[in-house]
């Protein structure tokens, strides 16, 4: 594990990722009542990007072989 200090620029692009994915939970659950706590959305995000990672897999696995019909749509036919 690298124990260098973090720079600024590492801290800004993780900062407005982190920030940016808050700001999508946080208007998510304002859809469903008002006073949104910042524990909330703290729980709901990590079991989005729980969800977010098992899709991102589930993905991946479903284009696996010869499952690739929308890159092969793309190859010209002989």
């Amino acid at each position: 594990m690298n124990n260098k200090p973090l720079t600024d620029k590492e801290v800004s692009i993780a900062s407005k990722q982190f920030f940016d994915l808050y700001q999508i939970v946080y208007d998510d659950l304002r859809d469903y009542h008002e006073n949104v706590k910042a524990e909330e959305v703290l729980k709901a995000m990590e079991q989005v990007c729980g969800l977010a990672q098992k899709l991102r897999a589930q993905e991946v696995l479903d284009r696996f072989g010869f499952n690739k019909e929308q890159e092969d749509a793309d190859l010209p036919s002989i």
